[in-house]
């Protein structure tokens, strides 16, 4: 859009903003978990609980290279947090937290592993049970988060996939028993530290990397759309988009490496940061595809994220696209019409070209559980912290339909 004609003794308006980012490090490269020693001895601590999948959990080599960066900083090592950050492995590494007087978590995986450090370190610290502290959904109305004001151990994260939740405040618990996740916000939370070490990054499986990518592929590309922006954020958005763009599709290929790996954890890093700053593309493109992605992959263990937010965003694009305003800026970045369909055809060669399922049938979710989908969607505080009714759970169930 051409600036506006001004008068001759007109003077153009000055741009206002405010940008806000929290202290943090980043070590990223070859070996760079050597940090992670270094890191240690800087925040004073003395008693480090590592967190892990059984994987990285069971794996010699990075067991040798924590106790050597450590040494006897090494308080203890949980290696049992499971998909979707159960309530009940994270209660055990809580558990074994406060046996240990943690007073540094080092969490070592993807998201999963992020997450559940961030509720061990609310756990650590709150006095008060942890269904009082995570967010309430009262009858009738919006639903709330209380504040979590007790101190909390320090946390360095050491991402092995571009999870979205690397650099984040916010945590989600699975729990069979509820109806919903368990969740949580605090601040405190953030990292202090993010190491994204090369080894670790290369030698994490194809499809565990290529799912985490694929959410964050599709953020970004929405992301475009977002509005209400710092001249910070819009630098952010473009580059973790082209980043992702360019190195998303070589997942898999001769060119996939730690070069490509690396390019996509600096593009969600990015996303992170823009998510603190930016009003987000509209309700139903964010809000309706990642209740339902987030809803499929916690009923289906089998279903990941990203494979989920990949067919929910495409059909929420097709069936429920935001304006022109926000379609044109993601439209121009793909070479496309500022049209729904238009995008969300072709976020579907690009996915396609990932090897990634195009429909829910692909996925084996059965439409006689459309109804159950759709319900769990209503208590997500990030999707929907106000009004929940039938009219959009109907709105899911057809969406729900039309990904099918």
């Amino acid at each position: 859009m051409p600036p506006p004609i001004l008068a001759a003794d007109e003077e153009p308006a000055v741009t206002a903003f405010r940008y806000v980012t929290t202290a943090h490090r980043v070590f990223a490269g070859d070996d760079a978990l050597a940090r992670l020693g270094g890191e240690a001895e800087r925040l004073g601590a003395r008693r480090v609980l590592v967190l892990s999948g059984r994987t990285l959990g069971g794996d010699a080599r990075l067991r040798a290279r924590i106790e050597e960066a450590l040494g006897a900083r090494l308080a203890g090592w949980y290696a049992e947090v499971d998909k979707d950050s159960s309530y009940t492995s994270t209660c055990a590494a809580t558990d074994l937290g406060r046996s240990l007087d943690t007073d540094l978590i080092v969490a070592i995986g993807g998201g999963s592993v992020v997450v559940a450090a961030r509720a061990v370190a609310i756990f650590l610290g709150e006095s008060g049970s942890p269904f009082d502290l995570m967010t309430q959904y009262p009858e009738g109305k919006p639903a709330y988060s209380p504040r979590l004001a007790a101190p909390k151990p320090p946390i360095i994260n050491v991402p092995t996939t571009p999870t979205t939740a690397m650099n984040r405040a916010g945590t989600g618990l699975k729990n069979d028993d509820l109806d919903h996740r368990m969740e949580y916000f605090d601040p405190k939370t953030r990292p202090v530290s993010l190491i994204w070490d090369a080894a670790l990054i290369e030698a994490t499986p194809l499809e565990v990397y290529r799912s985490a990518a694929t959410t964050l592929f599709t953020g970004v590309a929405m992301g475009l759309g977002e509005v209400g922006e710092t001249p910070f954020a819009d630098g952010d958005r473009r580059q973790a988009f082209r980043l992702a763009l360019g190195a998303y599709p070589a997942l898999g290929t001769p060119e996939d490496g730690a070069n490509v790996r690396m390019d996509l954890m600096t593009a969600a890093y990015l996303q992170n940061r823009i998510g603190d700053v930016a009003t987000g593309v509209g309700p139903r493109v964010r809000g309706h595809a990642y209740a339902l992605a987030t809803a499929l992959h916690l009923l289906y263990h089998h279903i990941g994220q990203g494979e989920a937010t990949a067919i929910m965003t495409r059909a929420v694009l097709d069936l429920y696209p935001p304006d022109a305003s926000v379609l044109g800026p993601i439209a121009g970045e793909l070479g496309v019409a500022a049209e729904g369909t238009a995008i969300s055809a072709r976020l579907g060669e690009v996915y396609a070209s990932a090897g990634l399922p195009m429909r829910l049938r692909d996925l084996e979710v059965p439409r006689a559980d459309f109804d159950v989908v759709a319900a769990a969607t209503q208590k997500n505080f990030n999707a929907n912290p106000g009004a929940r009714d039938a009219a959009q759970v109907a709105e899911m169930v057809r969406l729900l339909e039309h990904a099918w």
